[in-house]
C-alpha cells in the first residue's frame, strides 16, 4: 500500500469526531468535542491529579538488523477558534440595543416553536430570514482544527540502540483574519494558542532478533496562568487526535495483536499509553505501523462505498447521509456557516446520485459455507 493510502486511513483517525451530526454550531454536542487522542499540557495535567494525560507512548516490536532505518510522523490537530470580528458600526448598533451579545426578547424564538423532544434537532420557525438560526449563534466562537505534523526520516536503528533521540517542536500563537464564508453576514478572526512539545525515540534489543521501539510524545506547553482552567479552554493548548505513523526499511514490524510465538512474551512487555499500534497496508505488509488513539485491528481499511468523510464514526454513512438530506433550509444554512469541511459534507450529499445512495445500502464483503460446528 502506498503512503498516500496509509495517510487516508490516518486522516480518518485524525478527524474522528471532528464534528458530529447534525453538524451545526447550535447543537449542544458540537460545542465540546475531539475527546480522542488528547495530550494535555504537563503542568495542567499534574496540577489536576494526572487524570488527563500529558504523555502518549507507543511501544512496538520490530525484526531488523542494525542497518535498518525508520521514518516517523507524529500528527495531531491544533485547535483554532473562530470568532466574530465586530466592526465599529456593528458595535454601535449592538450598544444601541443593549449590552453586546445580549439578545432582546423579540430576537429569542419562543419555546412553542422549538422541538423540545430533541434539543440537538431543535428548529425554529422563520417566515423570511433563512439566517435566523445562524444569527442566534453568530457571536459564539467556533472551533476548527489545523493539521500539524512532525516528521523525521532515515532514523538509524543502530544510533537509536546506542542513545535515545529527543526532538523538540513548537507552533507559535497566531491570529489570522478570515474572509466571511459564502453568504455569511459576519467576518471572522481565527486565533490559535502556541504549542510546545517533544518526541523521544528509543530502541533496545529484547528477545533476539527482535527490538523494542519506543516513541514518547509529551506536551510541554507552559500552563502557568490558567490553572485551574475550563476544559474547553485547555483544549486550545492540547494536541488533539494525536497519532503516529512508523515505516521501516530493511526490517519488519511485528503484530502486537497476533505476534509469533517467539515474540509473544516481548509483545506483552510493550507498554502503550493511550494509543494502540496496528499494522497498516495491504494484508501481509509488515513495514508500516499506525499507532492510533482508536482501538483498531491490523490492516484497517476505508469502506470503498463511502463517498467521503462524515467524521461521526459512531454512525453509518447511509444513516448520516439520509439525515443530512432531511435537514431544513435553516439548518443547511447554518452548516454552510461552519468550516469548509462541513460545507463539503453538505455539498457532497446534495450532489449524490441515486446510484451513489444505493452503494451505501449494505455490502457483502465475503461469503463462506458454514461448518457443522457453526450450524
Amino acid at each position: 500500500m502506498k503512503m498516500e493510502q496509509v495517510r487516508e486511513i490516518a486522516n480518518a483517525v485524525l478527524y474522528e469526531g471532528y464534528l458530529l451530526y447534525p453538524y451545526r454550531q447550535s447543537a449542544i454536542k458540537n460545542r465540546q468535542r475531539w475527546t480522542i487522542g488528547v495530550v494535555y499540557p504537563q503542568e495542567y495535567s499534574q496540577a489536576n491529579g494526572g487524570f488527563e494525560p500529558w504523555i502518549m507512548q507507543t511501544e512496538c516490536l520490530l525484526r531488523a538488523e542494525q542497518d535498518a532505518t525508520l521514518n516517523l510522523s507524529i500528527r495531531f490537530l491544533h485547535l483554532l477558534v473562530c470568532s466574530v470580528q465586530h466592526t465599529a458600526g456593528a458595535q454601535s448598533a449592538a450598544n444601541a440595543n443593549g449590552a453586546a451579545g445580549v439578545q432582546s426578547a423579540a430576537d429569542i424564538p419562543s419555546a412553542e416553536n422549538a422541538n423540545s423532544a430533541d434539543p440537538d434537532r431543535a428548529t425554529f420557525s422563520s417566515t423570511a430570514d433563512p439566517w435566523s438560526i445562524v444569527n442566534r449563534f453568530a457571536d459564539e466562537p467556533r472551533e476548527e482544527g489545523i493539521e500539524r505534523e512532525i516528521s523525521v526520516h532515515a532514523l538509524s536503528l543502530r544510533d537509536l540502540l546506542l542513545e535515545p533521540r529527543t526532538l523538540d517542536f513548537a507552533f507559535p500563537a497566531a491570529s489570522l483574519p478570515d474572509e466571511a464564508v459564502p453568504a455569511s453576514p459576519t467576518p471572522l478572526v481565527r486565533a490559535q494558542q502556541a504549542l510546545h512539545g517533544s518526541i523521544t525515540i528509543a530502541a533496545k534489543r529484547v528477545a533476539p532478533p527482535f527490538c523494542q521501539l519506543t516513541v514518547r510524545i509529551t506536551n510541554l506547553t507552559p500552563a502557568t496562568g490558567f490553572i485551574p482552567i475550563l476544559r474547553n479552554a485547555i483544549m486550545q493548548h492540547s494536541f488533539i487526535s494525536t497519532h503516529t505513523i512508523l515505516a521501516i526499511q530493511q526490517g519488519t514490524f511485528v503484530s502486537l495483536l497476533d505476534p509469533p510465538e517467539e515474540a509473544r512474551a516481548a509483545a506483552q512487555d510493550c507498554e502503550n499509553l493511550h494509543t494502540w499500534p496496528v499494522l497498516i497496508g495491504d494484508e501481509g505488509d509488515l513495514n508500516t505501523l499506525l499507532s492510533s488513539p482508536i482501538i483498531l485491528y491490523d490492516y484497517p481499511q476505508l469502506a470503498p462505498e463511502s463517498p467521503g468523510s462524515l467524521f461521526d464514526g459512531t454512525e453509518i454513512d447511509e444513516i448520516l447521509t439520509l439525515r443530512i438530506m432531511t435537514l431544513t433550509d435553516e439548518e443547511k444554512a447554518e452548516m454552510r456557516q461552519g468550516d469548509a469541511r462541513v460545507r463539503q459534507i453538505l455539498e457532497r450529499t446534495e450532489n449524490l446520485t441515486a446510484e451513489d445512495l444505493m452503494k451505501l445500502h449494505g455490502t457483502i464483503r465475503s461469503m463462506k459455507p458454514l461448518t457443522d460446528e457453526e450450524i
